[in-house]
């Protein structure tokens, strides 16, 4: 099969604004009419294609809107607007309990499940202990599904999926509440699976799990589509914009027309360029700095710099004293220090410069400011740097 498994085309979802049986009435009434009323959009313009042997993670915030994409996707919901179109079998694993009868016990539930999927009552027999095997519950395979813990629902859910091996698997953050030995065997048969020929759109806020099991992420961000493309881009994306989030905003802007009685930062370019989007280098890459320092009394200032991750964590710290660097001056009051760093062997991240002007002594500072920059990579090993080292 060579035409694509899903394909989104500018799906929308909208729900009426409603927050009272008064609201909802009157919406109702609205609609019944054909008038307009008020609705909450929930999703918008959201495109996007699958093709067999692909895999996609879905990432977002909490209210991002990745379950409701993903009931579109499958069916469970109507899309307000847009459409999707499906292809081979699909098997999906969304919110938990989703397809059991919470009266009937795992044994049962297994039966009705497969025959869903097109098994016979002999093809069910055949595989009944291999999916029985798989979930691992015991004795409980005989109690009624509302007996079950959300991990066991879970295990009884994936071993049904991993009997049917899907064209294409859909599974939401259900994973993320079975234990620890039951998610590396689930792992591990979705690496089996894609090693396959499987197809897989995976909904997760493990980094680490997207970037170990997708080839392609699509980062939603209040129901727009922030960013869709390569795995490693998009959570690298994704990731630094939570690292911003979690530090507070210091750092003030420069003024080049400065001409007052302290030490300041006047310009700081990256590789030349003096704007404040956060320059993008590769893994290993090299990346010139260059900061302009107004000094008051015509004395050549010093200069702080630091290193920083986008969380704040330290990464680098060093002065022009230190290390004996000196600045040019450019005229009677500005002095320009020029920083080159040749291998930039950070980890893929958001980082940033953090520049202090000093006085000549190296006692006072005067002010901050910060400049960010983006490593680019497909390293999946956390921390700050990669070390060399060899395994033997």
């Amino acid at each position: 099969m060579n035409e694509p498994l899903l394909v989104a085309k500018q799906l929308g979802k909208r729900y009426p604004r409603s927050a009272d049986a008064r609201a909802r009435l009157a919406a109702f009434a609205r609609i019944l009419v054909g008038a307009p009323y008020p609705q909450w959009e929930v999703l918008k313009d959201i495109s996007f294609t699958v093709a067999p042997g692909q895999s996609l993670g879905i990432i977002g915030e909490n209210g991002a809107g990745k379950s409701t994409l993903l009931k579109l996707v499958c069916g469970v919901l109507e899309p307000s607007s847009g459409s999707v179109e499906r292809r081979g079998r699909i098997g999906a694993l969304l919110e938990l309990g989703a397809g059991f009868d919470p009266e009937r016990t795992g044994r049962e539930n297994i039966a009705i499940s497969a025959s869903l999927q097109g098994w016979s009552a002999a093809q069910v027999t055949e595989r009944f202990d291999d999916i029985a095997a798989f979930a691992d519950i015991g004795r409980y395979l005989d109690e009624p599904v509302k007996h079950y813990s959300s991990g066991m629902v879970v295990r009884l859910g994936f071993a049904i999926i991993a009997a049917v091996k899907p064209d294409l698997l859909i599974t939401d953050e259900v994973l993320a509440v079975g234990d620890e030995s039951f998610q590396k065997k689930c792992i591990r048969w979705i690496e089996d699976y894609l090693e396959g020929g499987g197809t897989l759109l995976l909904v997760s806020h493990s980094m680490y799990h997207v970037q170990k099991l997708c080839k392609q992420a699509l980062w939603l961000r209040d129901g727009r589509v922030q960013a869709y493309g390569d795995v490693f881009d998009v959570t690298q994306d994704y990731l630094n914009f939570h690292e911003r989030k979690s530090r507070s905003e210091s750092g003030g802007d420069v003024d080049p027309h400065y001409a007052g009685d302290h030490y300041r930062i006047v310009a700081v370019r990256l590789d030349g360029d003096d704007s404040t989007v956060p320059k993008s280098v590769p893994q290993g890459g090299g990346l010139g700095l260059e900061v302009d320092v107004y000094s008051p009394d015509g004395r050549a200032p010093s200069l702080g710099l630091g290193v920083l991750r986008e969380d704040g964590a330290a990464v680098f710290g060093s002065t022009s004293e230190i290390d004996g660097g000196k600045p040019v001056a450019l005229d009677a009051h500005h002095f320009r220090f020029t920083v080159r760093f040749d291998e930039l062997d950070l980890l893929p991240g958001g980082y940033f410069f953090r520049l202090h002007a000093l006085d000549p002594e190296c006692v006072r500072l005067f002010d901050a400011v910060e400049r960010g920059f983006t490593i680019r990579g497909q390293a999946r090993d956390w921390g700050l740097v990669r070390l060399p080292h060899r395994w033997s």
